[in-house]
């Protein structure tokens, strides 16, 4: 195998040292509960996989808007990030397919619908595998009450939460993007999950417009900000929030929705992840794309390296979030070992494709 040149390596780190000099979007350690180092790893043989609930609404204009972000939610999870129809799940409104793009649709956001969907799927995953719920539409409630409006009998987020319960080996992320979420999200929390809610409180019940931006973040990477050409769950999230913030800005008006995030299983969200803050770390490793994205004329070699450059991206994120534990000097030797070991691996990677 080729190796690569110290000027390839050179200019590799100069690249990658962005993101060891980004500001740190994680918790300080003795904040978290459980370790990072369990959750969220990505090896060539990890599937992820997406399910998409849409519940009903009423009104012509509310209606599209519900449809536009589920079908491009799903049309942009298939072109950008590696997903199929055999890995999307869509659940919308009542199933029905007569209009077009309706091919899209899975079957219908009811109690048995949502139940048979997951039960499949836990048939379907392995040890390791990564579940991303995004739920568009309604909710209303608070604490126990709290409920995602579907067809039929609404579900409360305590009969949502045994639903998930059944997936203990996966990695699971959770993005309600529906009215008055908190409650609901909250009961969703917990250790080894990424959840993310909308809404900060029961009293935000107007439909937010965070589900626009959050999409708008998947669409062509553009919420990718640290330029590694990957999204994580902390990169949407804050690009999502900050265009929110600049929304109600511009329109004048006071921001009837606060976006939080909580991944540390204490059921309290975050709206502004930090160093300082008990939330964000698992949210800046969790990644939205599949490893076999773009990947179908790689050969097994090529993959196993692009999944080792992955892998030590993710150490890297893991690194920075724990800085606090190291005496400097030994924190950035550790750092620069990443750091070349990475830039390595990437040459490898390039002579493999090239």
């Amino acid at each position: 195998m080729m190796k690569p040149s110290l000027k390839l390596l050179r200019r590799s780190l100069a690249g990658l040292a962005l993101l060891a000099s980004l500001p740190t979007f994680a918790q300080d350690p003795a904040t978290t509960t459980g370790s990072v180092a369990n959750y969220f790893l990505e090896t060539p043989n990890a599937t992820k996989y997406a399910v998409i609930l849409t519940g009903p609404t009423v009104g012509e204009e509310n209606t599209q808007r519900f449809r536009q972000w589920a079908f491009s939610l799903h049309d942009i999870l298939a072109r950008d990030y590696g997903y199929s129809s055999d890995t999307i799940s869509l659940l919308y409104d009542r199933g029905d397919q007569d209009y077009p793009g309706g091919d899209r649709v899975d079957g219908s956001c009811d109690r048995a619908g949502i139940e048979r969907e997951f039960a499949a799927l836990a048939n379907r995953v392995k040890t390791g595998d990564q579940i991303t719920v995004f739920l568009i539409g309604h909710g209303s409630g608070a604490d126990e009450e709290a409920k995602f409006n579907i067809v039929g009998p609404d579900i409360t987020g305590a009969e949502f939460a045994t639903i998930l319960d059944q997936f203990r080996q996966q990695d699971i992320v959770i993005v309600n993007t529906s009215s008055a979420s908190y409650s609901f999200s909250a009961s969703l929390s917990s250790e080894g999950r990424v959840v993310i809610s909308s809404t900060r409180s029961p009293s935000e019940k107007y439909d937010p417009i965070f589900s626009r931006y959050f999409i708008e973040a998947l669409d062509s990477r553009k919420g990718d900000r640290d330029k590694n050409n990957r999204v994580s769950m902390l990169e949407a999230f804050n690009y999502a929030k900050a265009n929110v913030d600049a929304w109600y800005e511009e329109q004048g008006r006071l921001a009837s929705e606060h976006a939080g995030l909580d991944d540390n299983g204490d059921a309290l969200f975050t709206l502004n992840p930090t160093l300082n803050e008990p939330d964000g770390r698992l949210a800046e490793i969790a990644y939205i794309d599949t490893l076999q994205e773009d990947n179908r004329d790689l050969s097994a070699a090529a993959l196993a390296l692009k999944s080792r450059m992955q892998e030590l991206e993710r150490d890297v994120f893991i690194l920075r979030g724990r800085k606090a534990d190291y005496l400097e000097a030994d924190y950035w030797q550790r750092l620069e070992a990443l750091l070349v070991d990475l830039a390595r691996t990437t040459g490898q990677f390039n002579a493999q494709t090239q």
